[in-house]
Parts: structure tokens; sequence; C-alpha cells
């Protein structure tokens, strides 16, 4: 049994995607908040269980019978920490024996306000005594292509990474690096560092754009806190303005590029190309 969670959230979804091409549907469990989110993978024949981070018995229930746990990070920030500690537990109690964590790239060299979290995670992860396989995602290629209306309307996009790089790569290539670990052999103990082929800076994101919508789009350098400013101006939380600003700014000291090819040796193939996503985000 191999149970998955926040398998109703964008990563998640993927993982449960893939893992249906790999094993049976009766095998697989989407743990979940709220169980109704996940009525489409349901349908296909998941086990859908609820898990809430806050109901210690919602997890030993979810986790009955588990061989492999896959822990998606937590996007409540500030609260990860606790919750991770949770399902990290409720696995130990489970005797589960994999268990995947999804990181963040050179979480434990990374200066990005995203990596103490992280940090803490890992630590946990290994002091527990589980079996485990650490999965250092990297950018998604999302971040940069799910929004890009504002863009197309005022010909601009905005950053604060000057010419900084990031090696992202799409949700559905991490997810599918979590796949091959969570139905393969000889991952225990790894870490693995994942991120795109090949890198790109905003004006190489921007000429994209250009590109594909068969307009003019330029990259608008800001400081950080004029990123910042705006972000939180266009309706987004403090918090996640505030972290993207600061990953863009992490970004311009190299923080978010990279060389490795663990994501390209697990997929076993190319990671998605930057105008590969872009063509798809525009509809071209």
């Amino acid at each position: 049994m191999i149970v998955v969670t926040g398998a109703s959230g964008k990563l998640g979804h993927h993982v449960i995607n893939g893992l249906l091409k790999k094993v049976p549907a009766g095998q697989i469990v989407a743990a979940v908040r709220s169980p109704e989110k996940a009525a489409d993978v349901a349908a296909l024949g998941v086990q859908v269980r609820q898990a809430d981070y806050a109901k210690l018995e919602t997890l030993a229930s979810a986790f009955a019978g588990a061989e492999k746990v896959l822990l998606i990070s937590s996007n409540e920030l500030g609260q990860r920490e606790a919750q991770h500690r949770a399902v990290i537990d409720a696995a130990v109690a489970a005797k589960v024996k994999m268990f995947g964590y999804t990181s963040l790239l050179r979480a434990d060299t990374s200066k990005l306000l995203l990596a103490p979290e992280h940090v803490a995670t890992e630590e946990m992860v290994r002091a527990s005594g589980l079996p485990f396989v650490i999965l250092r995602n990297g950018w998604y290629l999302e971040n940069h292509t799910e929004a890009l209306g504002p863009a197309l309307e005022h010909g601009a996009i905005l950053g604060a990474a000057n010419d900084g790089r990031f090696a992202a790569a799409t949700r559905e290539d991490y997810a599918l690096a979590a796949v091959a670990v969570l139905t393969g052999a000889g991952h225990e103990k790894k870490v693995y560092e994942l991120a795109g082929d090949e890198s790109y800076t905003l004006t190489d994101l921007a000429e994209q754009v250009s590109r594909a919508a068969k307009t003019t789009v330029v990259y608008r350098n800001l400081t950080p806190k004029e990123y910042e400013n705006a972000l939180v101006s266009f309706g987004l939380p403090a918090p996640v303005a505030g972290i993207l600003a600061d990953a863009d700014a992490g970004a311009a000291k190299g923080e978010l590029d990279s060389e490795v090819s663990d994501l390209h040796t697990l997929l076993g193939r190319a990671t998605t190309p930057l105008a590969d996503a872009v063509r798809v985000a525009v509809g071209r």
C-alpha cells in the first residue's frame, strides 16, 4: 500500500495519476484533509482517507496497512515543522518500510526563507529510524507560467532575480520522479537533488512568452521589496509575496540554479523544456 499525503493538491494529484500507471488503484491511498476534494481519484478506485495533521487519529487510520508513505510538504508556512512531525510519528507507528519527503533543492545549504522548515523536517526523518528517501525539488515551472495573464496584458514580467537562473521543471516531472522512487528499489537513504535540465533567466522567460503569444513581453527587474509590494498589490497574501520575492533574490545569487541530473535520471528522459511549458500556458 502506497500512501500519498496532500494528494488533492497540485503536486499530489500528479503523483496519484503517475502511480495509477504503475500499480493497481486499490493499492494507492490518497490521504487528504477533505475527502470530498478527491472524488475524482476515488472514482478511479483509489482509496481516499482523511488525514488532518491536527487530528492524530486520522493519521493513524490513513496510514493503516501502509508499506510506503510520501509526505508532500505542507503549504502552511510557519506550521509545517509541527505538521510534518505528526506525519512522521504516524509513519513510525505504522512501521512503514519506506518514507519519502519532498524537500527543497540543496535545503541543507540554501539561504532561502523556505529552507529552515525543510531542513528541520529532514532532520526529523533521519532521526525517526524510518527507511527514507529525500526528494529535494527545485523551482516549479508553473510558478512562472500559471499566471501569465497580467504579463500578457501589460507586456511585462515582474521579478527581482536580475539575471539569476532557474533550473525549473514541471510539477508533473517532480511527481513522476517521486513515482519512480515509490515503485522502484535501491532508493533507501538517498537524497536526490532534483532540477530541470536547462536553466533560464526571467529575460529568457519573457522572450519565450513573447514568441509563444506573438506579442512583446519584457522582463522588468525590481528590488526584492518593490517586487514584494507589487505582489501584495496584486492580491497575494503578504507571507506568500515575501517568500516569492525572497526566492527571486536567492535566484540572483544562484540558489535556484543547478547542473545536477538526478531528475533526468529518475525520469529516464529530459525534463520539460521552458518553451513547451510556456506554449501550454498561453494555449499555443
